[in-house]
């Protein structure tokens, strides 16, 4: 009887683990998501960023001539 009752608890801890491991590696998934997400924004920032400075480039380089 006993022994039925500690591979019935072992099966159940294997597949709570089982669950745990599949929760972790939603959010693990999310974080990239968002990880991703960010780095494009930024790289759309910094796109902005040098398109502007090459637009007061040329305005100061006309002016200086």
């Amino acid at each position: 009887m006993y022994s039925y009752l500690i591979r019935v608890g072992t099966l159940a801890a294997i597949v709570y683990s089982l669950r745990i491991l599949v929760l972790m590696e939603r959010r693990m998934a999310r974080i990239d998501d968002n990880i991703l997400r960010i780095t494009k924004r930024i790289v759309r920032e910094e796109f902005k960023i040098e398109t502007e400075e090459k637009k007061i480039e040329s305005a100061l380089g006309r002016r200086r001539r």
